[in-house]
């Protein structure tokens, strides 16, 4: 049955694919984006209805006629307004049912002032009068993309501590089904991993397989790792958040895995191996 659903943050990891996912089951899909971008103009393309603005002033003309939404918000200061926002345009203009894209941190006593506000807004919307469903993914799998310098090098503080990296794409598949059916899903939180819990000298150990050459972990400490991302631009608020979800990874908040890609999803999750893979010309063009 088609459906008539919304992705806020449609040119984002999960967001465009969960769009392009959503486009190819025949549903009429609908995204808010800050500007026509090229990503934005693919989507169009692909049959999605456009809609710029963002979260604090299009949501009445975004959300109007929608059964379902997506909404995932950026690591910047705003998340709690955007969160009320989203609610209530969504209780205004009857929409039945929210994906909200919450963090696996998220929890009241973090240290992360991103995390902890993550987790009120989880609250905000278990209050609202439409089905809430909040996805906590462990390290996305982009991360080992996003943080590549060319070096060779994986220098992150992150010690022994293990994860399961999560590719977006599957994600998507998880967000999906989610907005195609989302009854057995309300009130749920959903921790998201990957196949293979590892620690970073295991990652490293696929990564250099994968690509044919040397890829090393190199433990470091958090000033140094505080360093590494004020050179990167990175604002003092993801700073902050990166710098306690560091100290929480070494403590095993991000580790973990379960069938939940697969069970909800319906597709297996990609490992490390696979997810370089498909990224290999990156790595090619991106490598000292």
């Amino acid at each position: 049955m088609q459906r008539n659903l919304l992705v806020i943050g449609a040119t984002g990891q999960t967001g465009g694919h969960t769009a392009r996912l959503l486009l190819e089951r025949g549903h009429h899909v609908r995204t808010l984006v800050r500007r026509r971008d090229d990503a934005a103009a693919l989507l169009a393309e692909l049959g999605a209805e456009i809609v710029e603005g963002d979260v604090q002033h299009s949501l009445d003309r975004a959300t109007q006629g929608i059964d379902a939404l997506y909404f995932t918000y950026p690591i910047l200061p705003g998340l709690m307004d955007a969160t009320a926002n989203v609610a209530q345009a969504a209780e205004d203009n009857g929409v039945k049912a929210i994906v909200n894209m919450s963090q696996k941190s998220a929890r009241r006593e973090s240290a992360s002032n991103a995390a902890r506000q993550h987790w009120v807004a989880e609250r905000l919307l278990d209050r609202s009068p439409f089905a809430a469903t909040h996805l906590r993914p462990t390290f996305f799998a982009e991360w080992l993309v996003n943080m590549w310098d060319g070096s060779g090098e994986l220098r992150f503080p992150f010690a022994d501590g293990r994860h399961a990296p999560i590719a977006a794409s599957d994600q998507a598949r998880v967000i999906a089904a989610i907005l195609e059916e989302p009854t057995p899903h309300a009130g749920k939180i959903y921790p998201l991993y990957g196949p293979v819990e590892l620690n970073h000298h295991e990652i490293a150990e696929r990564m250099t397989r994968t690509l044919g050459r040397q890829v090393t972990y190199v433990p470091i400490e958090l000033d140094e790792f505080e360093d590494i991302l004020k050179k990167r631009d990175m604002s003092p608020h993801m700073i902050q958040h990166l710098l306690a979800v560091a100290v929480d990874y070494r403590n095993g908040i991000f580790a973990g895995t379960n069938d939940l890609v697969k069970s909800i999803g319906g597709i297996e999750p990609l490992d490390v191996e696979s997810f370089v893979a498909r990224n290999r010309a990156f790595y090619d063009a991106h490598t000292a």
